[in-house]
């Protein structure tokens, strides 16, 4: 991914909140084939962590993905910039975005890693679901669970590679990104106002000081 070093996302706490926040993600093999799909961080197990998910196995990428060196891509908030906004001219329309890519080899997960990585992922987006057993139970019971997940293909990515980009006007001028800041927070598209929630959250490419 291009990445000029002013829109870099380099620190490790930044990036992991971000696939943890933004974890539907596109699988791309060699043969670029792409699944899109949830994937989960685990920060422990290597130094730059490992990503867990699973294919349906009726998905012609899970039978090609073991041993390969895969690309993950997250993508967050973005949108479509017009250069009516900004307070200096002349200006070119441009979009927005954050992304983080991450390289690795895939490892296919046993049985039981298979469970424990989609009971993991299920709690990652509905704590409350695994907690109570017989909520769990009820909706999911064991016999269920384990005749769907015949059908999947459990595996993690070890990382050896992570790129994050934040793109967010934040090298323009105070005035340019103020208003550019602005009319994204008072649009009626959604996609706009989320990514002005995250420039304010990341205080990048709003204008304040």
């Amino acid at each position: 991914m291009y990445t000029p070093s002013a829109l870099a996302m380099t620190e490790k706490d930044d990036i992991a909140a971000f696939i943890h926040h933004f974890g539907f993600a596109l699988l791309v093999t060699p043969d670029l084939d792409a699944t899109h799909l949830p994937l989960f961080l685990d920060r422990e197990q290597s130094p730059m962590g490992m990503l867990y998910g699973h294919l349906s196995r009726a998905n012609p990428q899970a039978h090609t993905l073991d041993g390969q060196r895969v690309l993950a891509i997250f993508s967050g908030p973005h949108s479509y910039i017009s250069p009516t906004w900004y307070a200096s001219a002349p200006a070119v329309p441009t979009w927005n975005y954050a992304a983080v890519h991450c390289y690795g080899q895939v490892e296919l997960l046993s049985e039981a890693e298979t469970t424990r990585s989609m009971d993991t992922l299920v709690t990652q987006y509905e704590p409350a679901l695994l907690s109570d057993d017989a909520v769990a139970q009820a909706l999911m019971p064991s016999a269920f669970k384990q005749k769907l997940q015949q059908g999947v293909v459990g595996f993690r990515i070890l990382l050896d590679q992570i790129q994050g980009k934040e793109k967010l006007g934040q090298q323009r001028p105070d005035a340019d990104q103020q208003g550019v800041y602005q009319a994204l927070q008072q649009s009626d598209r959604h996609d706009e106002r989320a990514l002005a929630a995250y420039m304010k959250q990341r205080q990048l490419g709003t204008g304040a000081r």
